[in-house]
């Protein structure tokens, strides 16, 4: 494994994280037992950098992570997320106040069982407060000890300005991929300018560009199923892109996931990509990555097939678009 330095800490984290979202939560069914032979194969391979978030299996991820993350502390940084919960009807909200956020550190460590965070995203900008406030209370909790590094999640380039006025943010995350190329224009250049860390979720387009997803497969409790890309002729269009990115992994003697991670990797050192997985044997797949070297060829044909496949629809359905910060 290589390593990158996070933000402007001095701390060496994996070049590729661990995304644990999809070890119970939105994709498919759970394999409890999976997920903990590919968090200790994370260990053994050198990926030191864990992320997760409350809102996951409704903490049931936290908990799962802590039955390895607590035996091997030292050997993990761990990130994790507040701000999303369903009301009492069930509908998806969001509550980046710093009288929710003093609840939902202290149900994060009992879960995780430890006495720190190491890295504590508000999952979204509180459209509803000043981030100045959000971020405030945030820095409180680095104050008492309970978390030492702060982040934002699907910040605007205002947002992390008027953050950064505050207290130091250590990483913004940041949908990134072949397919997902929005912070390109203002977010990532910012970060690089600031010394912070984007760490990109999703570098495999939620499973696109592996070519091994079939959106008429999906199970039902599979929230990819609700999300533009995965339906009618935006499908359709990315079925044959992932097939002529195959083509291209394959003619360099990789996998697509390899080739597509690689590809986030070379975007700029600023970044760490950090793909989801709950099998061993796609985790030792994806961390190969680091290898993949990509030349002027590779990024040309990457983007002669992306010109003749633009059809790939939004990354987000209305539900979820609410919540993606735009001022």
């Amino acid at each position: 494994m290589e390593y990158r330095i996070l933000g402007n800490t001095g701390i060496q984290l994996s070049a590729i994280g661990l995304g644990c979202m999809g070890m119970n939560h939105a994709y498919g069914i759970p394999d409890d037992e999976a997920s903990i032979a590919t968090l200790e194969k994370s260990i053994e391979l050198g990926i030191n950098f864990w992320d997760t978030a409350d809102m996951y299996a409704g903490g049931r991820n936290e908990a799962l992570i802590s039955k390895v993350l607590k035996p091997n502390r030292q050997k993990v940084f761990i990130a994790t997320k507040f701000g999303f919960h369903n009301d009492a009807s069930g509908k998806l909200c969001f509550d980046g106040s710093p009288a929710y956020m003093k609840k939902a550190v202290e149900a994060s460590l009992k879960r995780l069982q430890t006495d720190v965070i190491d890295l504590y995203y508000a999952h979204r900008v509180d459209q509803s407060i000043p981030v100045e406030e959000m971020v405030g209370a945030m820095s409180d909790l680095v104050k008492e000890g309970k978390v030492r590094y702060l982040g934002l999640s699907e910040a605007s380039v205002n947002s992390i300005k008027r953050a950064v006025a505050v207290h130091p943010i250590t990483a913004i995350q940041s949908e990134y991929s072949i397919l997902s190329r929005e912070i390109e224009q203002d977010v990532l250049p910012l970060c690089e300018s600031l010394g912070i860390s984007l760490v990109a979720f999703s570098p495999l387009s939620r499973g696109l560009m592996t070519s091994t997803v079939d959106s008429d497969q999906l199970s039902e409790n599979d929230f990819r199923k609700k999300l533009p890309r995965y339906q009618g002729a935006y499908a359709q269009n990315n079925q044959q892109l992932a097939e002529g990115f195959a083509q291209i992994a394959k003619a360099k003697q990789c996998s697509p996931a390899q080739l597509a991670i690689a590809w986030v990797l070379s975007k700029s050192p600023s970044i760490i990509p950090i793909p989801g997985t709950k099998r061993p044997k796609y985790l030792v797949e994806n961390a190969g990555a680091v290898q993949i070297q990509l030349s002027a060829d590779d990024f040309e044909q990457i983007e002669t097939l992306i010109q003749t496949y633009p059809n790939i629809g939004d990354r987000y359905n209305d539900t979820f678009n609410q919540f993606v910060d735009k001022y």
